[in-house]
C-alpha cells in the first residue's frame, strides 16, 4: 500500500514494513494487559505478554529489520514495565539486539520508562510520513490509537477482522496486543478522521489481507 508517496508492505499479522529504511511498525501491543486487569480484580489469563512477543519474534525474524518502531499504548499502563517477568523483559531485550529501537509515547504509556531499552519521542518523523500514537488527520501520518476492525458480509455470515483503515494520505495500524480488541470502521470517529467513507479497509487474513471500501463494511 501507499502512504503519502511512500510505498509500504503491510503485514498479516498487522505490521507495516518500510523497505527502504528497513523500518518495522507495530502498534498498541498493550503488554501486561492481563496483569493489570488482575490488580482490579478481573482475572485473565497471564499470558499476554509472552504471546504478544511470541508473535513480534516471528515478524523480526522474518524482516530483519534495522529500526522497530512501537506507535504508543505499547504497554496497557504506566505500570506495565515494572510488572514484566524477568522471562519476558529478557525477550525484549533480545529483539532490541542489533536495530534502533523506538518506544512512541501513547494515552495508557505517556511516560518513558528505565529498564526496558530503546528510546522514547512523541512522535518520528521520517521523509514525508509521520510516526505518531493518536491520529490528527494530517498527510502522510501512520498511527495506531484507534484499533481498527472492519465486518463484511461473506457467503451469508458476517466476519470481523482487525484492519489497517487507510487511504493514500494516512493510515491507521491494527492493534498488535494479544489481549486487544477493535473499534468499528463505520463508527463516526473513522469517518470524522478521513472526513469520509471514502477509505479502505485492509482486513488481516491468516496469510494475506483482504481489501474492502469501507463503505460496503457493516456496522457491528
Amino acid at each position: 500500500m501507499a502512504v503519502a508517496g511512500v510505498s509500504l508492505h503491510a503485514d498479516p499479522a498487522g505490521a507495516l514494513y518500510w523497505p527502504e529504511h528497513g523500518l518495522l511498525a507495530i502498534a498498541d501491543l498493550h503488554l501486561e494487559k492481563g496483569s493489570s486487569f488482575a490488580a482490579r480484580g478481573q482475572l485473565l489469563p497471564p499470558y499476554d505478554t509472552a504471546a504478544t512477543l511470541e508473535r513480534l519474534t516471528q515478524l523480526i525474524a522474518l524482516y530483519a529489520p534495522r529500526v522497530l518502531v512501537a506507535l504508543g499504548d505499547s504497554f496497557h499502563d504506566g505500570g506495565g514495565p515494572e510488572r514484566l517477568s524477568g522471562i519476558d523483559r529478557d525477550a525484549i531485550k533480545a529483539l532490541q539486539r542489533g536495530r534502533e529501537w523506538i518506544w512512541i509515547t501513547g494515552n495508557h504509556d505517556p511516560d518513558p520508562s528505565d529498564g526496558i531499552g530503546g528510546s522514547f519521542h512523541a512522535e518520528l518523523h521520517i521523509g514525508p510520513l509521520t510516526f505518531r500514537h493518536l491520529p490528527t488527520g494530517a498527510h502522510g501520518e501512520v498511527c495506531g490509537h484507534l484499533h481498527p476492525a472492519a465486518r463484511i458480509a461473506y457467503r451469508g455470515r458476517s466476519v470481523r477482522r482487525r484492519c489497517f483503515a487507510g487511504d493514500e494520505r494516512r493510515i491507521v495500524m491494527p492493534a498488535f496486543g494479544t489481549f486487544t480488541g477493535g473499534l468499528n470502521v463505520r463508527e463516526a470517529v473513522f469517518c470524522d478522521l478521513f472526513g469520509t467513507l471514502a477509505f479502505t479497509a485492509h482486513m488481516l487474513g491468516d496469510d494475506r489481507l483482504y481489501t474492502f471500501p469501507a463503505k460496503r463494511c457493516l456496522a457491528d
